[in-house]
Parts: structure tokens; sequence; C-alpha cells
């Protein structure tokens, strides 16, 4: 492996690995980027070899996609992340996810460890579990099955036993209520 372990790669460097078609600098992706995805996806589906096993189908999805990334759309991780965590909850969603699915919780600080760079997010510093935590607990339990443990809004009404137009509204007026919140806070 070429990759040097502290060496810091630019966004550019990281995008052109990304779109060269070169299996040798599709590595340098991969082992910059895998730790950080796979962090997320455990914290999705909690097992660690299942959450291996995902990191490689997503990395082959990155892999297939890559001609399909447009920089100036979102940064290379996000787009990354986004496959990532799709591919996850749709693990979670199929007939042998749900066999393995357990219950997630929502943590109150987040972990992503990148080489050479290490972000901790605590949402309290930022006043995001105040803000949350002032939604209405059903709008709350909504959020919290739909974004963290991968629901949809059909799942949600049937596991909350409401019917599906409730299920939209309290899940509109939640992220409303958020994002004039974050607004006011920012």
């Amino acid at each position: 492996m070429n990759l040097k372990p502290n060496k810091k790669y630019t966004e550019e460097e990281l995008v052109s690995h990304l779109l060269s078609g070169n299996a040798t600098q599709f590595e340098i992706i991969y082992d910059y980027f895998s730790p950080s995805l796979f962090g997320v996806i455990k914290k999705i589906v909690k097992h660690d070899e299942l959450a291996e096993d995902i990191l490689q189908d997503g990395f082959m999805k990155i892999w297939n996609k890559s001609k399909f990334y447009e920089a100036q759309k979102s940064r290379l991780f996000t787009w990354m992340l986004n496959i990532m965590r799709n591919t996850a909850i749709d693990y979670l969603r199929s007939k042998h996810g749900k066999i393995e699915k357990k219950s997630l919780s929502f943590d109150s600080n987040l972990l992503i460890e990148t080489p050479g760079l290490l972000i901790e997010s605590n949402y309290e510093n930022i006043g995001l579990k105040k803000i949350v935590s002032e939604l209405k607990v059903d709008q709350l339990e909504i959020i919290n099955l739909a974004f963290f443990e991968g629901y949809t809004q059909d799942e949600i009404s049937k596991k909350l036993q409401i019917p599906l137009g409730t299920v939209k509204t309290k899940y509109r007026n939640a992220l409303i209520t958020l994002r004039k919140r974050l607004i006011t806070t920012g």
C-alpha cells in the first residue's frame, strides 16, 4: 500500500484519486476514509462484522458510481457518507437485516475519525441536544426512528400504530421546528 500514514490529502487530490479509475488510487480513498465511514455504519447496524460487510459493499458502490460524483454538488466525504448510510439502511430494511436489527439509541456524542483528523462534536456544546429535546415527545420519537434507526414513514406508522398521515404531519412539523430553532440559534 502506498498510503503514507500521516499524509494529509487535499479534497482535490482525493477527488482526483476517485475519478482516476485506477484501483491503486482508489485504495488511497479506501484507506483514508474507511475508519470514519466504518464508524458511521457501525452506529447504524451495531455489529462489527456486519459493518465490515456493509463497508465493502458501500465501497463497491462508490467505485461503480465514481464517474457520477460531482464536486460542485457536495464534498467527497459527504457523497460517500450518503452512499454508506443508504447501504446500511437498505440492509436493515432487507429481510435479512430485519432479523438482525436491534434497537438503536440516540447518542449525545458523535465521533468521526479520519487519518490526521479527529472531530468530536458534542451536541450539548452546539445546543443541538437542547433544541431536539424541546420537540414534543411524539415528534422526537418519530425523528429518532427516521434518522437514527432508518425507519420509513410507513414503518413508523406501523410500529407506533398511528395513521401514516399523522406520521407525515408530525415528521414535517418536527423538521420545521428544528429548522426554525437552528436558524435562530445559529
